[in-house]
C-alpha cells in the first residue's frame, strides 16, 4: 500500500504565494517576449475560475503562437505542470489555461473585437486594471 493522501474529489488550493509567483513568471515571459498592452485582470472575488486573467496582444498570427507555446513551456518547466492551450492552429486567439493564471493572447483586430478586458472590469473602474507597459 502506497502512503498518498485520501482523495477527496477536490484538489486543495495552491499557496497564495504559488499564484503569485505564475502571475510573475506570466507576465515576465510576455514582456521578454514584446507582448502589446498586457493587462491583468484580478478575479479574485468576481469568479472562482481563476485568481488572474492576463490579456495581452501580438504583432501577427506568428508571435501569438510563440509567445504561447514559450509560455506553456515555462510553466511546465517552472511548475511541473501542463497548461492547456487552445486556438494554436489559427493564432488569432490563443488560450493559455493554467488554472490559477488564464491568458489570452490576440492579434490587435481580434482583441478590440472582444474586448475581454471590459467585460471583465465589470463594476470597477479603470484603475482595477493593471496594465503593465
Amino acid at each position: 500500500m502506497t502512503d498518498r493522501p485520501a482523495e477527496t474529489g477536490t484538489a486543495a488550493p495552491p499557496p497564495h504565494e504559488d499564484v503569485e509567483e505564475l502571475h510573475r513568471l506570466v507576465l515576465q515571459s510576455l514582456d521578454d517576449d514584446q507582448a502589446v498592452e498586457v493587462v491583468s485582470i484580478p478575479l479574485t472575488g468576481k469568479s472562482n475560475i481563476a485568481d488572474y486573467m492576463v490579456v495581452a496582444s501580438g504583432r501577427s498570427t506568428r508571435q501569438v503562437a510563440s509567445m504561447a507555446v514559450k509560455l506553456g513551456d515555462k510553466i511546465k518547466e517552472r511548475f511541473g505542470k501542463n497548461v492547456r492551450i487552445e486556438g494554436l492552429p489559427a493564432a488569432d486567439w490563443v488560450l493559455i489555461d493554467a488554472d490559477d493564471v488564464i491568458v489570452h493572447i490576440f492579434r490587435p483586430e481580434v482583441r478590440s473585437f472582444y474586448n475581454l478586458e471590459r467585460m471583465w472590469a465589470f463594476g470597477d473602474s479603470n484603475s482595477s486594471l493593471a496594465a503593465q507597459g
